[in-house]
């Protein structure tokens, strides 16, 4: 009920103010974050810490306030994401090269579109079913509060997007789509099971990796292409593409995920403000027999994708 009263009586109609004014709004919130409620601010300053060892506290206390800016600003443009106009959304977010996916679109080329949670990740699902030729499918999560799944998605999915539960993407991938697919892979999140992950050196730190991303490449045979978002002014984004591989039986266990995870980590390195620091995105325990765990998975891959099937 709270959640109810809450979405039609608060958000959605702060959803249709103009952002400067919603902006006015969080720029109150920004200044109580940095003094009387520093929103989680023990996990923030321990993965800046352990990520960036070589870093003074004064430099790391920097980098926690330059986040609590953005985060403001992305709670501003999370809720004006619920009525945003095609026309405001595409003005605001830009693509510099989208000539990379129209030309795999035109080599009736399915992709795999996959980055993390940097910068404004939200316009990008709601308008990614207009900022390129495939239809757009992304996958996640569904949120712990049904409420606010069911009407958060329903607002990104209003330009055609379809959202599709984590646990159920096969089923949608397993029908042979009209047109090509671009499937959105948000793949910083901490998985799941420390077990089923893939690990390797992230922010100078063992981290399991979703391999989400790398297993649907191979299972479909789709391109794989990153995204990363720069930040151009308050409210204004522009997006660039980056080829992984458009022909993913060639690569070897791990290398799609080495390979997007590697460059997600150089755009935070970059601008480290831009990345959400406040989940515990370290909470997996490294498994004690982890090499022994590398190859099993790897044989197991080995053995699914690269043993040819007898005709």
């Amino acid at each position: 009920m709270m959640a109810y009263i809450a979405y039609y009586l608060v958000v959605l109609p702060l959803s249709y103010l103009p952002l400067r004014i919603l902006y006015a709004v969080t720029d109150i919130f920004y200044v109580l974050l940095i003094t009387i409620i520093p929103y989680r601010k023990k996990v923030i300053t321990r993965n800046l810490q352990n990520s960036f060892p070589e870093k003074s506290k004064s430099e790391i206390n920097q980098i926690r306030n330059k986040f609590y800016r953005h985060f403001c600003d992305l709670l501003a443009e999370g809720v004006k994401n619920l009525t945003i106009s095609q026309r405001e959304l595409t003005k605001r977010f830009q693509v510099v090269n989208p000539e990379i996916m129209t030309k795999l679109f035109e080599a009736n080329k399915s992709v795999v579109l996959v980055s993390g949670h940097y910068n404004n990740w939200e316009w990008l699902i709601t308008a990614q079913n207009f900022l390129f030729p495939h239809h757009a499918i992304g996958i996640g999560m569904p949120m712990t509060n049904k409420f606010w799944d069911k009407k958060i998605n329903q607002h990104r999915m209003r330009f055609g997007m379809k959202v599709v539960h984590a646990k159920n993407f096969r089923k949608e991938l397993s029908v042979n789509p009209p047109v090509p697919l671009a499937i959105l892979a948000l793949s910083d999140q901490s998985p799941g099971d420390s077990r089923k992950s893939f690990w390797m050196e992230f922010l100078n730190q063992p981290t399991a990796v979703l391999f989400g991303a790398e297993q649907i490449a191979h299972e479909w045979n789709y391109a794989v292409v990153f995204f990363s978002i720069k930040k151009v002014k308050r409210g204004h984004y522009a997006l660039t593409l980056q080829h992984i591989t458009t022909s993913p039986e060639s690569t070897e266990w791990g290398e799609i995920t080495s390979k997007h995870t590697n460059l997600l980590e150089h755009e935070i390195r970059k601008n480290p403000e831009y990345w959400i620091w406040s989940h515990k995105r370290w909470k997996r325990t490294v498994p004690s027999d982890l090499e022994t765990l590398k190859k099993q998975q790897h044989e197991k891959f080995n053995l699914r994708f690269k043993t040819k099937q007898p005709q």
